[in-house]
């Protein structure tokens, strides 16, 4: 049996798992999810002269869609932008 003292908690006391905030927290990501894909979805739908100017093309887009390797989609299009400023 382990000796506990006055001034500790127990690990359990300690977290902080509180549902409601894990279920606000889900919900405000979800809603930035969705913006997110909203905002590309609206890139797609400009035309290629003005995706030029922005310094990315569709494929960017598409790409930034779907990102990897713990890339965000802001990720990806700044990269896009950085490849396509210097070529």
């Amino acid at each position: 049996m382990a000796l506990s003292l006055p001034g500790e908690r127990s690990v359990v006391a300690g977290s902080h798992a509180n549902p409601v905030r894990a279920l606000f927290t889900w919900f405000a990501q979800a809603k930035a999810a969705r913006a997110r894909r909203k905002a590309l979805r609206e890139l797609l739908s400009l035309d290629a002269a003005l995706l030029k100017d922005l310094g990315v093309s569709r494929a960017d887009v598409l790409d930034a869609m779907t990102p990897q390797d713990g890339r965000t989609a802001g990720m990806v299009l700044n990269a896009a932008r950085a490849r396509n400023a210097r070529g």
